[in-house]
């Protein structure tokens, strides 16, 4: 049986490269992401699109969410593997001068989205049969270690590390598995600037080294794999000389 994994924000960057890999790896592949077009790019790059379905959705709307549940369902009849990876940042901005707008932004996409697409996979993975599958949340090494001026991003991220321990533990029950993927600079279009210099904790500007994006591609799909009684609770996956350890 083929087994189906759906991938948010999956129009650019690792959500492009999560999704060009499951399908490399025999996987159907569901495409969420706001932006059709962008959806299609990504498919036009996919050597079988025949077995992945664009469903443009909104994840922080309940509806548009729930709507892409139907489609999957309505397809597949399953969902095995979900990838919560859709995600932006704010600007980087001192804490007392962002706007409640900027904040509830990051809020809604990276966590609100996240919870709104498990507990729909819940549903669907617990009816199904056979029952079960896995959900792997997109961290961030943000949720370890912070940014300077990143409050929203950060904060989301750390919440993320809370949701998916407990959609961890709430899974044992339905044969769910959960686990979290920490991400320190893949190399995509929103990393490309870091090469030019980014900001640390002590105000300068440096440049980070980054890492091929097909890595962290390819530990999606190992982590995808497992069988469902093996989980990787916490995976951190970074460019090596990278300032991490180190920061502040």
């Amino acid at each position: 049986m083929t087994r189906v994994a759906l991938v948010t924000g999956a129009g650019s960057g690792i959500g492009r490269a999560a999704t060009l890999a499951l399908l490399n790896a025999g996987y159907a592949v569901v495409l969420a992401g706001r932006r059709r077009e962008a959806l299609e790019q990504t498919l036009a790059l996919a050597a079988a699109p025949a077995a992945a379905l664009a469903v443009a959705t909104d994840v922080t709307s309940e509806t548009s969410v729930t709507a892409l549940f139907a489609a999957i369902e309505a397809r597949y009849g399953r969902l095995d593997v979900l990838f919560n990876n859709a995600g932006i940042g704010a600007a980087a901005l001192p804490v007392d001068e962002l706007s409640f707008e900027q904040w509830n932004q990051v809020i809604a996409v990276n966590l609100t989205g996240s919870f709104l697409c498990a507990r729909a996979a819940f549903r669907l993975m617990k009816r199904q049969r056979p029952a079960g599958g896995r959900i792997i949340n997109n961290g961030s090494i943000s949720a370890q270690v912070p940014r300077p001026l990143s409050a929203p991003y950060t904060a989301a991220k750390h919440a993320i590390t809370g949701l998916s321990k407990s959609l961890a533990l709430d899974g044992r029950a339905h044969n769910i598995a959960c686990g979290q993927i920490d991400i320190g600079n893949a190399g995509t279009d929103m990393t490309e600037r870091m090469s030019r210099g980014a900001l640390q904790a002590d105000g300068s500007y440096r440049p980070e080294a980054t890492m091929a994006v097909r890595h962290v591609a390819d530990a999606i799909v190992q982590m995808a794999n497992l069988p469902l009684d093996v989980s990787i609770p916490q995976m951190t996956i970074m460019a090596t000389q990278m300032p991490f350890g180190g920061r502040g």
